[in-house]
């Protein structure tokens, strides 16, 4: 099945910041950050997001709980795919508190909630990246997500699911490094990923399809960009990537999330997409 972003909008999950803070360190973006972080300035880079997305997305939120301040990575909710969703199981403690709640909430939105392992950490879709163009799902492991995740969530959704190791503990989750984005391209940060990983990568992605971005775009984040019908929605990127991004056929919008940053965070840790296929 192709990606085709105009048959239907988008529906994406978000979580509004007003818990939002670096209250403990779980990745080396959170070190040297408590009580860094900028609630104001956080909510503004929050809304704009949301101003931007909603040109071309239909929005659905969830009640910010107090305690929880990354709940506004709703991300990390779960993997949906259709109507069903599997519901993350953090790996750290700091995190397991919403598992209920965002389980709560997909059942009240009568999605079809998938049977999970207690002892298989699974990040949702931090680690969990649909490659709708080929119909399989690219799975991170190595910092938050088991690798086996990847056998399990094959056989919930019926279709492959490639395991890639990640080896860079600052980009602990997949989606911080990663990106599939529609008719086969992708956008990737190389060194990652273990020698294998490369390889499969490589074996699977032709050439010149794949966008191998800078260490310094990296650690923008640019990666962990929302790609919404041809339009990537991205913390920064340099003009090089972006000139990229362009001759591939994708229109990058900017939209600075520095306070996010702080967590570990950017644009696609702030969205959940509810309509992949």
């Amino acid at each position: 099945m192709e990606c085709d972003r105009a048959a239907r909008r988008d529906r994406i999950l978000m979580c509004a910041p007003d818990n939002f803070g670096v209250e403990y360190v779980i990745n080396p973006w959170m070190e040297n950050q408590i009580g860094e972080a900028r609630r104001s300035l956080a909510w503004e880079q929050w809304m704009n997001l949301r101003r931007l997305l909603s040109l071309t997305a239909d929005l659905t939120f969830i009640t910010p709980v107090t305690g929880l301040p990354d709940m506004v990575f709703t991300a990390n909710a779960g993997l949906v795919i259709e109507d069903t969703v599997v519901v993350s199981r953090f790996r750290t403690e700091e995190r397991r508190p919403e598992e209920e709640i965002f389980r709560d909430w997909f059942d009240r939105q009568r999605f079809t909630i998938a049977p999970w392992p207690a002892d298989v950490a699974f990040e949702g879709a931090g680690d969990a990246l649909v490659d709708c163009e080929r119909r399989l799902i690219w799975c991170g492991h190595g910092w938050r997500s088991s690798a086996r995740a990847a056998e399990l969530l094959e056989r919930i959704f019926a279709r492959e699911a490639i395991r890639l190791r990640l080896v860079d503990p600052r980009f602990y989750h997949l989606d911080t490094c990663f990106c599939p984005l529609a008719g086969g391209w992708l956008m990737y940060y190389p060194p990652a990923f273990d020698a294998h990983s490369r390889e499969v990568i490589a074996a699977m992605t032709p050439e010149r399809k794949r966008i191998e971005v800078s260490e310094t775009d990296a650690m923008s984040f640019a990666c962990n960009s929302v790609d919404v019908d041809g339009r990537l929605y991205m913390n920064d990127a340099s003009d090089e990537l972006q000139s990229q991004l362009r001759d591939a056929g994708f229109a990058p919008v900017l939209t600075p999330l520095s306070e996010f940053l702080k967590a570990g965070g950017s644009a696609k840790c702030l969205t959940l997409k509810l309509t992949d296929k």
